[in-house]
């Protein structure tokens, strides 16, 4: 089989790895210069390790990026550290890890009881079918209070769905819930390292991976094969893997059936802002991640401080803070300049520590991405395209489709794999 892969991140890469492993021939096509997606890093000239452009983490559960680390012989790199994860309440940081500590929320017992009663269901059910019928609003209000809502997942779920945070169901909470641990996991070098060991990996088992390679159309030839456009001309092939965001894949394949194009003009996604800090002293006494409300009080949704995760000696002594949002696509952080946010964001840094002054900022950067978070309604498993086009020979895999679960590398790994397999199934029969 003569393979496509459309984009190097860690789902197309793991479906390389696949093909190429079993002796097909595989081509990956990344617009970028580097491997690694959403999950791509970069480096200050002074650092030793790169830091991720949108912050990440594995956790202890992530059984399939556990299991390619092993695979690519990389094991020895991966550490799990168990920093602390905390929550903003009306002025006050609440630490929330070791779960114990919600305990110490500012709701009432009956409240903590509710609350931790759920909590222990959602940990141990597996029915996530009978979840998604509902929405998560609805479901929590129900079975930990309105008290429990408004404190506590209220803030969370605006912050994370904006004008959707009513219509999420409740299997993706359930995920964020299930099987989620308190050490984390970091590979040595950064994620970046862990990307480009992956590519070189694949790259060895005979993969030919394409940098600064847009692909710019896919059509469907007469005889079912696929031809792919890049700058540098066209090529067939038996398949083709697109791993790219459902806006993209409208764009590059026009052929698709006008049914399966509503389908995925119908998928709702919030985009990404992240404003990273290098700072020249700490910001917050230990606290690694702060879910923030979404309120004119802050103007972003997560403050996240790496260096009290991974220890700021690899990034040549920094403090490394990243103030972070999930917005809809339109919204103007997508076209504010990096002054402007600065300008916007700094000020909130005071009411982390009182102290912070603008001037202990030594450099910052900005990333932005239109497609980072998939909004789940109720009942989505009806809603998700399968792997499989309706275009002969065109697959598609995104974290649109990885539901219930949340999207991340770990389920990137699990749905390039899988959509590997069924293609290597399919071209058999």
């Amino acid at each position: 089989m003569k393979v496509a892969v459309i984009g190097a991140g860690v789902a197309g890469l793991s479906a390389a790895l696949n093909f190429a492993g079993a002796g097909h021939a595989v081509t990956v096509y990344e617009a970028s210069n580097r491997p690694g997606g959403l999950a791509s890093g970069f480096k200050d000239p002074t650092w030793d390790w790169e830091l991720e452009r949108f912050y990440h983490h594995w956790f202890a559960t992530d059984t399939d990026i556990i299991n390619l680390i092993d695979e690519i012989g990389q094991r020895e790199k991966l550490f799990f550290p168990t920093p602390v994860t905390s929550i903003y309440i009306d002025g006050t940081i609440y630490p929330a890890t070791p779960l114990w500590k919600n305990l110490f929320l500012p709701i009432s017992l009956i409240s903590k009881i509710r609350y931790a009663l759920s909590g222990v269901y959602l940990r141990f059910t597996k029915n996530w079918q009978a979840l998604e019928k509902v929405t998560a609003h609805d479901w929590i209000v129900k079975m930990m209070g309105q008290e429990v809502y408004r404190v506590v997942w209220e803030p969370l779920l605006i912050g994370k769905f904006g004008k959707y945070h009513q219509e999420v169901n409740m299997a993706w909470m359930w995920a964020r819930l299930h099987k989620r641990s308190v050490k984390l996991g970091y590979f040595e070098g950064g994620f970046q390292a862990f990307n480009q060991a992956l590519c070189d990996y694949v790259g060895n088992l005979g993969a030919d991976i394409k940098f600064n390679t847009p692909v710019q159309k896919i059509t469907s030839q007469a005889d079912q094969t696929l031809m792919v456009q890049t700058p540098d001309g066209m090529q067939t092939f038996n398949r083709v893997l697109s791993t790219t965001s459902p806006g993209l894949l409208r764009k590059l394949v026009t052929q698709l059936p006008a049914n399966y194009l509503a389908r995925l003009q119908n998928l709702k996604s919030m985009g990404a802002v992240v404003l990273i800090l290098a700072l020249k002293h700490r910001l917050t006494q230990g606290h690694y991640w702060i879910n923030l409300p979404k309120s004119g009080e802050l103007p972003f949704l997560a403050l996240v401080e790496h260096t009290h995760y991974i220890s700021p000696e690899h990034y040549a002594g920094d403090h490394i803070i990243y103030c972070g949002d999930y917005l809809e696509p339109d919204h103007p952080y997508f076209s504010m300049s990096q002054a402007e946010l600065l300008n916007l964001f700094l000020p909130a840094l005071t009411k982390f520590n009182p102290e912070f002054r603008p001037d202990w900022v030594r450099t910052s950067w900005l990333f932005r991405e239109t497609y980072a978070q998939p909004v789940p309604p109720v009942n989505h498993s009806a809603n998700i395209p399968p792997l499989a086009t309706p275009l002969p020979g065109l697959y598609w895999a995104s974290m649109s489709q990885v539901y219930p679960w949340d999207r991340g590398t770990n389920y990137a790994v699990e749905i390039g794999r899988r959509v590997a397999r069924l293609m290597m199934q399919d071209y058999k029969k």
